[in-house]
């Protein structure tokens, strides 16, 4: 297991810096100046400007620029903002807990959401509610978290008043934030449970249960989704990675605090710390529970264990 661990790791590396790379050089060919949006289109004389560039290390070539960023995040120093000067990483710090609280109640009702309906479709194969559930995953699947957020806002915050449109803090506040998030994943995992439990039902173990006289029920749901539920334990791993980063666009529907909210901010004010920061602390998380889901997929599965063991 922790070679399995150190694996993973060592992998890791390459993608964490391969998005640092693209990072960076994609936010210096956007056009706009960083030192425009920092006096907020106040005019300013050269030597102000000059100033402002040299007390970012904006004047310095893009070679060595690079390499103070990446000596930067080797000291765990994610810079500071250009717009409100305080450290990247104590804004990221502030904020983050909103972003994992939404992702976290989103992966839940995906999970759930996609391993009832996955369920129901493949037990009702073939039938009008295997159709109509494979619809509305795909469905769900194509709709614009944007468009469904809003959808939501006008039924349930204007029409009928049971949540409040924008903002954080209670319960009340996540609701439907979560499920704008947490739907648009659920189609995905829905047809997985769905052709999980398919070929699971296609066993030989499973003809046997049902001949020893065990109800439908009794199987499916302890012998059937027990074995099913394994490859979605991966697929859920990774979109929970995939929800962080698409809380960049539900938060702004929402008008929720997060880091999706700072990270709109700071393209909006060019500001490259707060980006780069933000950018790169996705990455790791998305990372990170990659490797967490490899290891629970090897404590879950059996064959899993005993391949890494040998």
């Amino acid at each position: 297991m922790v070679h399995v661990v150190l694996t993973r790791l060592l992998a890791a590396v390459p993608t964490l810096l391969g998005v640092m790379v693209i990072l960076f050089i994609t936010l210096r060919l956007l056009p706009g100046d960083p030192t425009a949006a920092m006096l907020g289109g106040a005019e300013a004389t050269p030597e102000t400007i000059a100033a402002l560039e040299a007390q970012f290390g904006l004047d310095r070539p893009v070679g060595e620029q690079f390499l103070m960023f990446m000596g930067d995040v080797l000291t765990l120093d994610l810079g500071t903002s250009y717009a409100t000067r305080q450290p990247v990483g104590v804004m990221i710090s502030q904020q983050i807990g909103h972003t994992l609280q939404l992702a976290g109640a989103a992966a839940v009702i995906s999970a759930v959401a996609g391993i009832v309906l996955g369920s129901l479709a493949a037990i009702r194969r073939d039938g009008w509610l295997d159709a109509g559930i494979r619809v509305l995953s795909l469905v769900n699947t194509a709709m614009p978290s944007f468009w469904l957020g809003l959808l939501l806002i006008m039924a349930f915050a204007f029409g009928l008043g049971w949540f409040p449109a924008t903002g954080t803090g209670s319960l009340a506040h996540l609701i439907l934030p979560a499920v704008t998030l947490g739907l648009s994943a659920a189609g995905t995992v829905t047809r997985i449970v769905r052709n999980s439990v398919l070929e699971v039902l296609g066993e030989n173990y499973v003809t046997a249960l049902h001949a020893k006289g065990l109800r439908a029920r009794t199987v499916v749901a302890v012998h059937v989704l027990r074995n099913a539920v394994i490859p979605t334990v991966t697929v859920v791993g990774i979109q929970l990675g995939a929800l962080v980063a698409g809380s960049v666009i539900v938060e702004t529907v929402f008008t929720r605090q997060g880091i999706g909210q700072t990270l709109v901010q700071a393209i909006n004010g060019q500001d490259y710390p707060v980006i780069q920061g933000v950018v790169l602390v996705i990455a790791v998380i998305y990372v990170a529970i990659n490797i967490v889901v490899d290891i629970s997929y090897s404590a879950i599965d059996p064959r899993v264990r005993a391949t890494v063991a040998r």
